[in-house]
């Protein structure tokens, strides 16, 4: 066998032992009918072991970093977001098993066994998170866009670390309850909402915990800009981090969504920045 050849098969060998054994832990914390899935599924990624090994004539040790990792996906973001992460990887495996069984023709097996787990995992789960992403883009984008903005307007008008952050805390709090409701009420008269309290409270954390980040610097920096810089930092963060969430998930290109997210928030800030300039020189305002 030519060597890239077996190089490859080893690589491939050690990728599916390691998917063995993530999808059987998964399948240990998962009752009923997504648990019996995931487990037919690692049986499937074993027989690919074996099936390579025949060939290879070497037993491969799995990665216990990827297999840590995609558990702990699991366990902080949910079962849908660490599977869709795995099946990125998969997709990614299939294009070099399809040049790869020019040389080993069972691989044409272990690709049907691939779009079977395609389709199997893109049915399996029904987590209540992922139902009311919606629920928790409102409360993030609109923690973003508003407050934000309210804290460079603020950092311009006051010019205080600490009247920014307690005047910011104050309205970012407020607001939180504001959006709660109005999504409860929004829900409550939409015939297709399962659950309005529930769409009510994600919107109100995804709030409270994006005004926290947000104003977190003002009470930490005595100097108001340095503190309006690492809230930029922050808002910067919360997007990444949320938007690589809902690209995985909704399988939504991150770029896209990023740089929406980015831009809106953004010119909200800088528009912001305006008006508390000129309302701090147009009032004569000085604290």
């Amino acid at each position: 066998m030519d060597e890239k050849i077996k190089n490859q098969l080893i690589n491939f060998q050690k990728n599916e032992i390691t998917e063995y054994y993530v999808y059987l832990k998964l399948s240990k914390r998962i009752k009923g009918k997504n648990g019996h899935v995931l487990e037919e599924i690692a049986k499937d990624e074993y027989k690919h072991y074996q099936l390579i090994k025949n060939h290879t004539k070497i037993e491969i040790q799995p990665n216990k970093f990827f297999i840590f990792w995609y558990i702990l996906l699991s366990y902080v973001f949910g079962l849908t977001f660490a599977l869709n992460a795995m099946e990125k990887g998969e997709e990614s495996a299939q294009i070099n098993y399809e040049e790869i069984k020019k040389h080993v023709p069972e691989f044409e097996n272990i690709i049907a066994d691939e779009n079977k787990h395609e389709k199997q995992l893109l049915s399996l789960i029904d987590e209540e998170k992922i139902h009311y992403i919606s629920s928790m883009v409102l409360g993030l984008n609109d923690a973003l866009v508003e407050l934000t903005g309210t804290l460079a307007g603020l950092t311009f008008a006051f010019q205080n670390s600490r009247l920014v952050a307690l005047s910011g805390l104050i309205t970012g709090i407020a607001a939180s309850f504001s959006m709660s409701a109005s999504e409860y009420l929004s829900q409550k008269a939409d015939k297709n909402s399962k659950n309005p309290l529930k769409a009510s409270i994600y919107t109100g954390i995804a709030y409270i915990i994006t005004v926290f980040l947000l104003v977190v610097p003002y009470f930490i920096f005595s100097n108001p800009l340095i503190a309006l810089i690492f809230t930029i930092f922050n808002a910067i963060i919360v997007i990444v981090f949320f938007s690589f969430f809902v690209s995985v998930v909704q399988e939504k290109t991150f770029k896209h969504y990023f740089f929406e997210m980015l831009f809106i928030s953004f010119s909200v800030m800088i528009l912001s920045f305006v008006i508390g300039l000129i309302a701090r020189q147009f009032f004569n305002i000085e604290i």
